[in-house]
């Protein structure tokens, strides 16, 4: 696992969390939407950057 495919998760889930807090702040929805967009960006990214697949 390298040190970025690490990053990656970590921002990823540090967004999720994020996602809910919008979500229980009942914030707009475009900005949850585009939130997540980006959190599930940077969890495909980290996932798909591991050293397993190879």
């Amino acid at each position: 696992m390298s040190g970025l495919s690490t990053v990656l998760i970590v921002v990823g889930l540090f967004l999720l969390g994020g996602v809910y807090s919008f979500v229980k702040q009942q914030m707009p929805r475009s900005l949850i939407v585009l939130l997540s967009i980006g959190a599930a960006m940077c969890l495909v990214s980290g996932v798909l950057r591991l050293e397993v697949w190879n």
